[in-house]
């Protein structure tokens, strides 16, 4: 059974850091891509950023220069360093992979971005 779980979320100030962490177990974690969605309220979830197995790395023009997404495969955790948080990334933050055609994604957490 896979199964993601996020923490890390809160609130911050425009210009604080914020790192979200996300574990994962019933896969292997270090042969699948990950990734981190977003959902604010009234909007349509929206990619944030992507890993795939081999550490390449693909990032929204949106957050691109301001997170990084990174993978411990011995810990089976994926993180999103988030620098320069502005209002605009306030959303409740998912993990997400896709495992035998089916996307499965975390609880989620909050991130609220204000002054």
């Amino acid at each position: 059974q896979v199964r993601l779980v996020e923490s890390g979320g809160g609130s911050v100030q425009p210009g604080d850091s914020l790192r979200l962490s996300c574990k994962a177990s019933g896969i292997n974690f270090s042969l699948f891509t990950m990734a981190w969605y977003r959902r604010a309220p009234g909007k349509e979830r929206e990619l944030v950023a992507k890993i795939t197995s081999g550490g390449e790395t693909e990032y929204s023009d949106s957050v691109k220069g301001r997170f990084a997404i990174s993978r411990d495969n011995v810990r089976r955790t994926l993180f999103l360093q988030m620098n320069e948080p502005r209002p605009g990334d306030t959303a409740m933050y998912y993990c997400q992979t896709n495992f035998r055609n089916r996307d499965y994604y975390g609880q989620g957490t909050q991130v609220t971005v204000s002054s």
